[in-house]
């Protein structure tokens, strides 16, 4: 089975869901807007920022993304993005394999 959803159609803000497993989501964001801080402890977390700028905190550090830019993290890490410019994101969560 193929799945085809097209990014533009979607319109829940600023998260909506495209697949279940692994867990896909489109995040937008306008400038200025942030995510709280959160874990997605059982998860691994692949983020592609699809346009924009992002200043993304995991725990202490901050990570500047641009758009383009690939970033995959822990899911226990603590996250809050934050937009710089109008941003658009997919982000993959995966089942996170035990070490």
């Amino acid at each position: 089975m193929a799945e085809t959803i097209a990014l533009d159609e979607l319109t829940a803000s600023p998260h909506a869901k495209l697949f279940d497993e692994p867990l896909t989501i489109r995040l937008e964001l306008a400038a200025g807007e942030r995510v709280d801080p959160h874990t997605h402890p059982e998860r691994t977390v692949v983020l592609h920022l699809l346009s924009g700028e992002v200043e993304l905190d995991l725990d202490d550090e901050t990570h500047e993304l641009e758009s383009d830019d690939v970033i995959r993290f822990d899911g226990r890490r603590e996250v809050s993005p934050k937009a710089v410019t109008d941003s658009e994101a997919l982000l993959v969560l995966s089942k996170r394999v035990e070490d």
